[in-house]
């Protein structure tokens, strides 16, 4: 996209859950980039509630951002696990497996979709709230992974893709913090969605709902 100089405006992508982490990685983008140039982009893959969705849709809307769902559910063709099947309870990690909240190949499988898609919107930056700091255990929320990931977009569509994780390295109190920076602290607390079981304004019990909310407690209690 070009300015009204022609020089070119970065635009920016935002892999966009409807959560806490993706929200606040929203809000920085459309405040660093501007709300005409950043784009959201969403995933059906099979996931068990669909709040989480609907989350998304209404917090793009009301910031502005052009938003996209892209049918992933290919996923549920190849792979099982607590977040896409009622059937399973819900179990945090032991020392010796990953929380079966984890979805193999999930982050890999975004990153390419939505390398593609900004590719054919001539957009570069990728933006992707994951981080190895506080979180479930998940190998592919991993800086080394995303590195990866990021080498191999470059290498496989010859496009010089930038992939930013602002939480990286960041605790789930110092996102909170983040968030406060933003002035959207309230706005994050009110209306993303976390729950693992889909329960509106969470059900405090589930991993991700005690995740966050511990999180909130440390950074207020600051």
């Amino acid at each position: 996209m070009e300015n009204v100089n022609g020089t070119t405006q970065k635009q920016a992508l935002v892999i966009f859950s409807g959560g806490q982490d993706s929200t606040t990685c929203l809000i920085q983008a459309i405040q660093k980039y501007g709300a005409a140039n950043t784009v959201a982009l969403s995933f059906s893959y099979g996931q068990r509630h669909g709040i989480e969705l609907e989350r998304a849709a209404w917090i793009a809307k009301d910031l502005g951002v052009e938003h996209h769902i892209l049918d992933a559910s290919v996923m549920g063709k190849v792979t099982t696990n607590a977040l896409m099947d009622e059937s399973q309870t819900i179990k945090e990690a032991d020392a010796e497996d990953y929380p079966n909240t984890f979805v193999d190949g999930r982050n890999a499988l975004f990153l390419l979709l939505a390398g593609i898609f900004a590719k054919s919107k001539g957009i570069r930056i990728i933006i992707l709230g994951v981080c190895e700091t506080d979180f479930s255990g998940y190998p592919d929320c991993r800086d080394v992974f995303v590195k990866s990931m990021n080498v191999t977009l470059n290498l496989a569509m010859d496009y010089n893709f930038n992939v930013e994780t602002p939480l990286m390295y960041l605790t789930k109190a110092q996102t909170w913090e983040l968030a406060d920076q933003l002035g959207c602290l309230a706005y994050i607390e009110e209306h993303t969605h976390t729950c693992y079981m889909g329960v509106p304004g969470g059900c405090g019990e589930c991993p991700s709902c005690k995740l966050r909310n511990a999180g909130l407690t440390e950074y207020l209690n600051k």
